[in-house]
């Protein structure tokens, strides 16, 4: 992924992949005979000479050097490139030739096992003399990797190691690695950094033009923005376009100790994006790149004049986003029709329009198959769907119709990513109210791919990159920690997301002694009991104190996380919520969602009981009683997106990958 300038930073190199070269031993006199010989060294001296000289031509090719570092810094890089490989091919050859002298010298000796042991003496000079080249270009590579992964967007290092791991040293412990380790639920899947879009132009096509996608962030808390953000990386990886993140500003519920710290975010706060540069399939810039990019170049879709932004302005951080949202909605190409709650975005499995005809006919194609297209009410029939697959999932890389009939939630059509829209230079997705268009619904509820693959890749990015940033984990597994090793637990603890504050749902709106009749029968009194909640009175808690369970809460960890944003404190709730050994949420919530979410994705790694239909009998809802027990067994999409998550999100998403 290209990533520039997310946190203010120039462009950054993309760090080569490590390798595990094993060094051998070898015979150093041999070594010396070899790589010390006049013609040796005379050769060498040659190749440093065409190297230089090479070098040289393109430096002064450039009329002015200072203007044109980065080209004459990838002129050496591949005249470097090509002397390691020419010295290399000149090694073996010098090695071949000395070969070839030491059998004619022994043609004449009668012995057959002097012949055998001259032979094996060559072969030895032959491996130690590319052993050591190949150890100095190792070394050189190694040098070079560790000076590239030392240059990252904002300042900060990053490197393959870090994506499948939790590196908490910089960030204040937890004390021991293993408790950072136990955050952990993501993976490094090296084929997935290669994953590419069949919809992204190539870089050396005739029309280098790349595309954009724009959108405006979700007008609601934390985890409706999260999920709406989802939502569109996994637009934009589909369509292989540029996704341009929205300029950092203020979000809903996130402005506490406004002008003590920072409380206008970008998205990059609390993604990993410097960690996603690896990832090929998607490249993201800010909205000040974007509008320098495509400065002159949009029009106003009504009367076709060119359009500038809004006071010619393209650094936005910080500024009222509204002049800048209406200018979008007015230059960029907006699919209306694109409402979750009606179709699904369906992705041709290639460029090719077969495909695309394909998806446009599969609606009528699922019809014919299943009923003979015997259909009066085309709705009444996708509406029956989700109840054939209660605790029976369909196969991953089932073929499309089949996974198509699993996934259609009510939903009569689908909107295919046809040519017209290909052809865009922006496609932007709006949260307009008004128009009841937002996209409050998971990534794996609204995207449907043709090709079993690239589903699961998306699923599986989800997971792997759209995870929280390493200090808001590092402050939970401190948090984690402390709980495993606190006095009245053995190495467990339970957890509970209780769910106050401005919650429309007054179902799920109920006293803590109701909560606690609601939760007896899981909960245990020898086990502390993790509550993440946004009530702020808590004598609220004090029935379960008065049952004799014992209680704890974020702000009896305040000493854990001194230098924190207190904006993440929501988010820490989460990560420490999910490692409860029980744990019970709110139905309806978001908040609640994601951590079901993450405790599926630890079941798949940790391969606990249920894991391969995706289910979860250790987590449940105190509210509401009709759902409490929804997390035991496999449910496909169905009713409201934003009410719970789904197994599909989790299960079985590593199929097909080594």
């Amino acid at each position: 992924m290209q990533l520039s300038m997310i946190h203010g930073g120039s462009p950054s190199k993309l760090p080569k992949q490590e390798g595990n070269l094993m060094k051998t031993s070898s015979n150093e006199k041999k070594k010396k005979s070899v790589s010390n010989s006049p013609l040796t060294n005379t050769l060498m001296i040659g190749l440093a000479i065409c190297a230089l000289l090479s070098i040289s031509a393109n430096i002064l090719h450039d009329d002015t050097f200072s203007h044109h570092d980065n080209n004459n810094n990838s002129a050496i890089a591949n005249a470097m490139k090509d002397f390691k490989s020419s010295a290399k091919h000149y090694r073996q050859k010098l090695v071949s030739q000395k070969r070839q002298g030491q059998s004619n010298n022994n043609e004449n000796q009668e012995e057959k096992n002097t012949d055998d042991d001259s032979n094996e003496d060559v072969k030895e000079e032959e491996e130690d003399a590319t052993n050591e080249g190949d150890e100095k270009e190792q070394e050189e590579e190694e040098e070079e990797e560790k000076n590239n992964s030392n240059e990252s967007v904002g300042g900060t290092t990053s490197s393959t190691s870090r994506i499948a791991s939790l590196k908490c040293d910089t960030f204040g412990g937890p004390s021991s690695s293993k408790a950072a380790e136990e955050m952990v639920y993501w993976r490094d899947v090296p084929s997935d950094s290669k994953f590419v879009s069949p919809f992204k132009k190539e870089k050396n096509s005739s029309d280098n033009q790349r595309q954009y996608l724009t959108f405006d962030p979700d007008g609601g808390g934390w985890n409706n923005i999260r999920m709406a953000m989802e939502t569109v990386v996994g637009l934009a990886m589909a369509m292989g376009r540029t996704l341009v993140l929205p300029p950092a500003q203020g979000m809903y519920l996130l402005g506490k100790d406004k002008g003590k710290q920072n409380t206008h975010f970008s998205f990059g706060h609390f993604f990993p994006f410097d960690d996603m540069k690896e990832q090929e399939g998607l490249d993201m810039i800010t909205m000040e790149q974007f509008l320098s990019e495509t400065y002159g170049r949009l029009r106003y879709t009504e009367t076709g004049e060119v359009a500038y932004p809004p006071g010619n302005r393209t650094q936005w951080d910080g500024q009222d986003y509204k002049p800048l949202k209406e200018w979008l909605r007015n230059v960029t190409y907006i699919q209306h029709m694109w409402k979750p709650g009606d179709c699904l975005a369906a992705f041709p499995a290639s460029g090719n329009h077969k495909d695309v005809e394909f998806l446009e006919n599969a609606m009528q194609e699922l019809i014919a198959e299943k009923n003979n297209g015997q259909v009066e009410n085309i709705k009444q029939f996708v509406k029956k769907l989700p109840d054939q697959y209660m605790g029976k999932p369909v196969d991953v890389d089932s073929p499309p119709l089949e996974r198509l009939q699993e996934n259609l939630n009510g939903r009569s059509k689908l909107c295919v990513y046809d040519e017209a829209m290909q052809g865009q230079l922006v496609m932007h997705f709006m949260c307009y109210h008004k128009m009841r268009i937002r996209y409050l619904v998971h990534s794996y509820a609204f995207l449907f791919f043709e090709d079993w693959r690239h589903d699961l890749h998306m699923k599986r990015y989800m997971r792997d990159h759209m995870r929280y940033i390493n200090e808001i984990q590092c402050a939970a597994a401190r948090i984690v920690e402390a709980l495993r090793n606190h006095q009245n637990n053995k190495d467990v603890f339970d957890t509970m997301h209780i769910r106050r504050g401005d919650f429309q749902f007054k179902d799920t709106r109920i006293d803590a002694k109701e909560i606690i009749q609601n939760s007896r029968d899981v909960l245990s009194k020898n086990k502390t009991i993790f509550i993440a909640t946004d009530e702020r009175d808590k004598s609220f808690f004090q029935p379960f104190r008065d049952e004799g369970y014992d209680i704890l809460f974020l702000d009896d960890f305040h000493h854990l996380l001194q230098g924190v944003n207190t904006n993440y404190y929501g988010m820490i709730d989460q990560l420490v919520a999910s490692k409860g050994d029980i744990f019970l949420g709110c139905w309806h919530s978001t908040f609640t969602g994601f951590i079901m979410r993450m405790r599926g994705y630890h079941s798949t790694k940790l391969q606990l009981d249920g894991y391969l239909d995706g289910a979860l009998p250790t987590s449940y809802y105190y509210a509401t009683m009709k759902n409490k027990f929804a997390m035991r067994d496999y449910t496909p999409l169905s009713g409201a997106f934003f009410n719970r998550e789904f197994p599909t999100s989790w299960r079985q998403i590593d199929k097909g990958i080594s």
